[in-house]
C-alpha cells in the first residue's frame, strides 16, 4: 500500500510541478493563467491521476502484488543457467524472437550481449491519433530490452533489462501500465522452459544410452555364453577312455580342462578380455585336442609379448580357432597346423588364426552363428573402429585376420606394414600360412 500511495504522490507531485512552470509561462505570454489554464491544469492533473490508478491495476492483475519492484517501470532478472557462454547466448537469443510485436533485434556474440525493442499494444487500432490529441502523440509506443551474458565455470549469467524505450526523466510522468515487467517475467519463463526442456532432453539420452548399455553387456555375456556345448561333453568322455587305458594322458587331458574353464568363467561386468588370457585359454583348447588328435594337430603362435595387454572381446579368439579346427583341419586327412599370430601397424593390431586345411573348397560347412556373433560383438563393442574378414589362403587353407584399435600407449615403436611385393613369413611356416593379411587379398565371409 505505501509503495502504491508513493507512486500516486510521486506522479502528482511531478505534474503539478510542471503545471506550476506552465503557469508561469502562461502568464508571461497572455498576461495571466485564467480560467482556461485553470482547466487544462485540472484536466493533466485528472489524466495522471488515473494514468497512474491505470498502472496499479494493471500491474497488480499481472503481478499479482503490488511492491516496489514490480511497480518500477525498469525491470531487471539475473538468471544462472547451466550452459556455457555460447549455448547461453543463443538461448536468451531464441527466447527473445519469441516475445510477441518485438523488432529489431541486435545480438552482438562478440561482447556478449543482444537489445531488441518491443513495440506497446496500439489503443488507436493502427490510426492516427488526432492532432489536438497531444498526450498521445507524445505517448511512448515501444520497450527496449538489454540482454547481457556473463561467462562462467560450466555456467553462465544473464542479465535482462527491460524498460520503456524514453529517457529516464519521462518516469517522472508517465508509467508502462506494466509492459516492462511483462516482458521481463516472459523472458524469465522462456528461458526455465528452454532450459528444462535441454535438461529432460539430456535425461532421455542418458537414460537411453544407459538402457542401450545395458543391453549392450547383456548382448554380450549372451552371445559369449555360446560356446561348442559338445566339447566339454567329447573332453570329459576322452578323459574317461583315457583313464583305463593311459591314466597319464587323461591326467594332462584334464589338467588342460580345468585351465581352459578357468579361463571360460563368464564375468559379470566385463566383457573384454586381452590378448594374452585369450592365448591361455586357446591353448589349452588346443592341447585338449592335440591329446585327442594326436600327430594330425600342430600348434604354432607368434605374439609379440608387448600386445598381450590387447583388449579384445572374450571367447572371440576361441571361436576363429575352433573353426580352423572342425572346418579346415578335422576333414582334412592327415590334419594340419593351426597358427595364431599377432602384428601391429600404427595404431592398430591384427590377430589372425590361419589353417592350413582344406579351405574353402571343402566338403564341410557351418551354419556360420559363430562367424555371425563374431561381427555383432565387434561392432557393439567397437563400431567401425574394428574388422573382420577371412582371406583365402595359399596352397590351401584359410586366414581369418581381426583388426582391433590399439591405445596409443600399448605396444612398442609402430612397425610398417609389410609391402605386398615380399611379404613377411616365419622361416618354419609352410608356404599355405600366411600373416595378419595385405591389401588387395581376397575376402570372403
Amino acid at each position: 500500500m505505501s509503495s502504491s500511495l508513493f507512486l500516486i504522490l510521486r506522479i502528482l507531485f511531478a505534474w503539478a510541478v510542471a503545471v506550476l512552470l506552465a503557469a508561469f509561462v502562461w502568464g508571461g505570454v497572455f498576461g495571466g493563467p485564467g480560467g482556461f489554464f485553470a482547466l487544462l491544469a485540472v484536466g493533466a492533473m485528472v489524466m495522471a491521476l488515473l494514468g497512474a490508478v491505470t498502472h496499479l491495476r494493471r500491474v497488480r492483475l499481472v503481478a499479482g502484488r503490488l511492491d516496489a519492484a514490480v511497480l518500477s517501470n525498469h525491470q531487471q532478472r539475473r538468471i544462472e543457467v547451466p550452459l556455457d557462454t555460447g549455448a547461453a547466448f543463443n538461448l536468451i537469443a531464441a527466447a527473445m524472437r519469441e516475445l510477441p510485436r518485438v523488432e529489431d533485434i541486435e545480438p552482438s556474440p562478440g561482447s556478449l550481449q543482444l537489445r531488441a525493442r518491443v513495440r506497446r499494444i496500439d489503443p488507436f487500432g493502427g490510426n492516427q491519433p488526432s492532432r489536438w490529441n497531444l498526450l498521445a502523440r507524445l505517448a511512448i509506443t515501444h520497450d527496449r530490452i538489454l540482454a547481457t551474458v556473463q561467462p562462467g565455470d560450466g555456467t553462465s549469467g544473464l542479465t535482462l533489462l527491460c524498460e520503456p524505450d524514453a529517457p529516464h526523466w519521462v518516469d517522472l510522468f508517465a508509467l508502462d501500465e506494466g509492459t516492462s515487467y511483462e516482458n521481463a517475467e516472459a523472458l524469465l519463463r522462456a528461458v526455465t522452459r528452454r532450459v528444462a526442456e535441454q535438461r529432460r532432453d539430456e535425461q532421455a539420452a542418458a537414460e537411453r544410452s544407459a538402457t542401450d548399455n545395458a543391453l549392450t553387456v547383456a548382448r554380450l555375456n549372451l552371445l559369449q555364453a555360446q560356446v561348442e556345448p559338445h566339447f566339454l561333453y567329447n573332453t570329459l568322455a576322452n578323459a574317461q577312455v583315457l583313464a583305463r587305458t593311459d591314466p597319464a594322458r587323461a591326467e594332462e587331458m584334464l589338467g588342460h580342462l580345468i585351465q581352459y574353464l578357468r579361463r571360460s568363467l563368464p564375468r559379470e561386468h566385463d566383457a573384454l578380455s586381452t590378448l594374452g588370457e585369450e592365448l591361455e585359454r586357446t591353448r589349452a583348447y588346443l592341447e585338449i585336442l592335440k591329446i585327442r588328435m594326436g600327430a594330425r594337430l600342430e600348434l604354432k603362435i607368434e605374439v609379440p609379448e608387448e600386445l598381450k595387454s590387447l583388449q579384445l572381446p572374450s571367447m572371440m579368439l576361441q571361436t576363429l580357432v575352433e573353426n580352423a579346427i572342425k572346418h579346415g583341419l578335422e576333414p582334412k586327412p592327415g590334419g594340419g597346423t593351426v597358427w595364431v599370430l599377432a602384428r601391429r601397424f600404427d595404431d592398430q593390431a591384427t590377430v589372425t588364426v590361419a589353417d592350413d586345411g582344406q579351405g574353402f573348397g571343402g566338403a564341410t560347412s557351418g551354419t556360420g552363428i559363430g562367424l555371425k556373433t563374431l561381427r555383432e560383438r565387434l561392432q557393439l563393442t567397437y563400431g567401425e573402429r574394428a574388422s573382420f574378414s577371412i582371406v583365402s589362403n595359399f596352397p590351401s587353407g584359410v586366414a581369418a585376420p581381426l583388426t582391433l584399435p590399439l591405445p596409443a600407449a600399448a605396444g612398442a615403436a609402430p612397425a610398417a606394414p609389410p609391402a605386398p611385393s615380399a611379404p613377411y613369413i616365419p622361416a618354419e611356416h609352410p608356404p599355405g600360412a600366411v600373416p595378419p593379411p595385405l591389401p588387395g587379398a581376397a575376402r570372403h565371409g
